[in-house]
C-alpha cells in the first residue's frame, strides 16, 4: 500500500508566507525605524555617560564638609563646599546685583522653550509642511544659540570671580576659578563645574550643528524628495535628551 507523501514546503512558499512576529526580517520592530532604534541606543548609552558624572558629583559632594552657620554668615572658603546661590547669583547688565541662580533659570527656561519648538517642527513635518519645518527650525537654533551665548557668559564670570576673592592656603587672595585652584570651594567643584556643564554644552552645539543641517536640507527640498521628515523626528529625540539632561545637571549642581 502506497504511502501517502508529504509536500515539503518550497522556497518560493517559504517567502511568500506571511509574517505575523514583531522581529521577522523585513518588519520595523514596536513600529520604529532602523534609524530612530539607533538613536535610542546612543542615546541610552549617553545617559549612562551623564548618570555617572551626576553620581561622581554627588559622592564626591557627600565627602566635604558644608556650611553649617547662618546662611547670613556665609564666605568663600577651600575648607567647605560652595553653596550655589552665592555662586551663581550675577546678572548681565545689573552689575553687582544679587540675583541668586536668576540667570540660571532664565537659561533653563530658554532650553525648555527650544523643546517646545522641536516639537511643533517635529509635528510640521508629520504635515509635510515645508515652511513650517523651517519655521519652527530656526526657533530653535536660536534658543540654542542663546543658551550657548548664556552658558559662556556663565563661564566667564566664574572664571574671572568675585571681587573679594578668598584667601588661600599660601596667604594670597585668589578670584575666580579654573582647574587647579578655585575661589569658592574645594577645586573639584571647578572641575566638576567645568567637566559636567562643558560636556553638556558640547552635546547642545552639537545639537545645534545638526539643526542648521536639517534647515538647509528642508530648504534645498531634500526631505520632501525622500518623501518623509524623519530626520527631523531622529534629531527631535536627541535636542529633547540634551534638554532633559540640562533638567538634572541644574536641579543637581544648581539646586542641591
Amino acid at each position: 500500500m502506497a504511502q501517502p507523501t508529504t509536500l515539503q514546503p518550497t522556497a518560493a512558499s517559504t517567502l511568500d508566507a506571511p509574517r505575523t512576529g514583531n522581529w521577522d526580517g523585513g518588519n520595523e520592530p514596536f513600529k520604529a525605524s532602523y534609524g530612530k532604534l539607533m538613536m535610542w541606543f546612543f542615546l541610552l548609552s549617553d545617559a549612562f555617560t551623564f548618570g555617572a558624572f551626576l553620581t561622581t558629583y554627588g559622592m564626591i559632594r557627600h565627602k566635604h564638609e558644608v556650611f553649617t552657620g547662618e546662611a547670613s554668615a556665609f564666605h568663600f572658603s577651600t575648607k567647605w563646599w560652595p553653596i550655589p546661590d552665592h555662586v551663581f547669583n550675577a546678572f548681565p547688565g545689573m552689575g553687582h546685583a544679587n540675583v541668586p541662580l536668576g540667570f540660571v533659570a532664565l537659561m533653563t527656561m530658554i532650553l525648555i522653550f527650544s523643546s517646545v519648538t522641536m516639537v511643533l517642527a517635529v509635528e510640521a513635518g508629520h504635515r509635510m509642511d515645508k515652511k513650517d519645518v523651517q519655521k519652527w527650525l530656526l526657533w530653535t537654533i536660536l534658543f540654542g544659540t542663546i543658551f550657548l551665548l548664556s552658558q559662556a557668559w556663565e563661564w566667564g564670570h566664574f572664571i574671572r570671580g568675585h571681587e573679594e576673592g578668598t584667601l588661600m592656603a599660601d596667604g594670597t587672595v585668589f578670584h575666580g576659578a579654573n582647574l587647579s585652584m578655585n575661589q569658592y570651594g574645594p577645586v573639584l567643584f571647578a572641575d566638576l563645574f567645568f567637566f559636567i556643564t562643558g560636556f553638556h554644552g558640547t552635546h547642545v552645539l552639537s545639537g545645534v550643528c545638526l539643526l542648521v543641517w536639517c534647515f538647509i536640507a528642508t530648504t534645498n527640498g531634500t526631505f520632501e524628495k525622500r518623501g518623509h521628515y524623519e530626520m527631523i523626528e531622529k534629531i527631535g529625540l536627541y535636542w529633547h535628551f540634551v534638554d532633559l539632561v540640562w533638567v538634572f545637571v541644574f536641579t543637581f549642581f544648581y539646586l542641591v
